[in-house]
């Protein structure tokens, strides 16, 4: 079934359109009344009313809630009305998102867990800003952001089914993914996204650290047909040109990107941003690295690869994506998913400037020819894995790889930045600077 084409406000998006309003109306309360700033966060019913005088029970459940477009100031820590909890978009057979209604009854596919940590990603920016599509067109307001989660299995259903392979019990120490919703210490999710816990992975931060970034790295490779791997443990791509080129090298998706090429037996070139990072690209087993705040990008990785690329992966958007495309080798295949150039970085606010800036850099996005691919013998792939709530089986057979390559101790844990839940505004602003590496996970 074909979806009906979205109306338009003069050629826009008129949910781009509300978002921009809204983190416009943001800046210019922030920096010229702040006061005001209270007025604009929207609370919602399932929140308990702050009372100074009484703490919350430890049974009920804290959790980040966004409930409109804007900036630092919609991060709010919230605590949710007794026998209630977060819960992600493709759970709506339970509830719709973000909340639960108090003390459900539990469905046997799924579990509660008590969350211990989870990791932070640009694209939670994104969503705070009102400009992630998966989050509008699923959740909506308010909502919770976050994927991965890491804690211990509270609650199970009181209903057996002979054909669950994907047992767990009440204190299984347990990680995975939900669509939405991770920013949270307690959250319904269907046991098919979890997975216990190896013993090789010390803390429930690190334990945070690999699920979404890990299953995208993989997803990423299955596109540039190096998954599934064949039964003697390496790629089922025979192709004679073995170089991959991976921007953003030692960030979270790039880390497993190059861990998962060496294993494949690939060539890898990571690109990274500063000299700060060359060590952890080298680290992950890159074969070379291009630091590309002293080197020209291009010029070393021609010299790496005089050929050309069989596979780029690339998440920066209109700053790489021509000269990506221009460097893949025949039968290469540029897999994209993200446009972190599209999108400020060090800006904790969105004003006015900053959309004219955004739109300047849509404009300028490259537009791949069908007749171009087909002579020039190459290929331009892009996903979302927060679309995927109908993919389980293919996200689940990628994570039984993953936890294989874990208890192998072939897949590291990325470096972790670990900070409190109450500080998440500051772990916007660090991962939105550019100046990160590996992850950041909130206990």
């Amino acid at each position: 079934m074909t979806e009906s084409k979205k109306w338009t406000i003069l050629g826009q998006d008129p949910d781009i359109l509300m978002a921009a309003l809204a983190n416009i109306i943001s800046w210019l309360v922030s920096t010229f009344a702040p006061t005001l700033l209270p007025y604009l966060l929207p609370t919602s019913p399932e929140e308990e009313p702050f009372d100074g005088s009484r703490p919350s029970a430890s049974s009920q459940t804290k959790c980040i809630s966004i409930g409109r477009p804007g900036g630092m100031e919609q991060l709010r820590l919230v605590t949710l009305r007794e026998g209630i909890c977060t819960v992600g978009y493709n759970v709506r057979h339970v509830s719709p998102p973000p909340f639960t209604p108090p003390n459900i009854t539990m469905p046997s596919d799924c579990v509660i867990i008590k969350n211990e940590a989870f990791s932070v990603n640009y694209a939670d920016c994104t969503i705070r800003w009102g400009l992630y599509e998966s989050a509008k067109k699923f959740v909506g307001w308010p909502i919770v952001p976050g994927f991965d989660v890491a804690g211990t299995v509270e609650r199970v259903s009181d209903v057996s089914d002979v054909n669950d392979r994907h047992k767990l019990a009440v204190g299984d120490r347990v990680f995975g993914c939900t669509l939405f919703g991770a920013y949270s210490n307690r959250i319904l999710i269907p046991k098919i996204q979890l997975r216990k816990i190896p013993d090789c992975i010390d803390t429930f931060a690190q334990a945070a650290a690999f699920p979404a970034v890990s299953l995208t790295a993989l997803y990423a490779l299955h596109l540039a047909g190096y998954f599934p791997i064949c039964s003697g443990g390496g790629s089922r791509n025979k192709f004679t040109n073995k170089s991959i080129l991976i921007h953003s090298a030692a960030g979270g998706v790039g880390s497993f990107l190059v861990q998962m090429s060496k294993i494949l037996g690939l060539f890898v070139v990571g690109v990274v941003g500063s000299s700060s990072k060359v060590k952890d690209a080298q680290s992950l087993g890159c074969d070379v690295v291009i630091d590309k705040s002293t080197e020209d990008l291009w010029l070393v990785a021609e010299k790496a690869s005089p050929n050309g690329y069989a596979t780029i992966m690339d998440a920066n958007g209109v700053s790489t994506l021509n000269e990506s495309y221009d460097h893949l080798a025949p039968s290469g295949r540029l897999v994209v998913f993200g446009f972190h150039s599209n999108l400020p970085m060090g800006s904790a606010m969105l004003s006015p400037m900053e959309w004219l800036r955004m739109a300047r850099k849509v404009a300028a996005m490259p537009k791949f020819d069908a007749m171009d691919l087909t002579v020039s013998n190459k290929s331009v792939l892009g996903f979302n894995l927060s679309f995927f709530a109908e993919e389980v089986e293919i996200l689940s057979d990628l994570f039984d790889q993953i936890l294989v390559w874990i208890e192998e101790k072939k897949l590291r844990c990325p470096r972790v930045c670990e900070m409190s839940m109450e500080n998440v505004a500051e772990a916007h602003t660090f991962i939105q600077s550019g100046k990160s590496s590996g992850k950041i996970v909130l206990t």
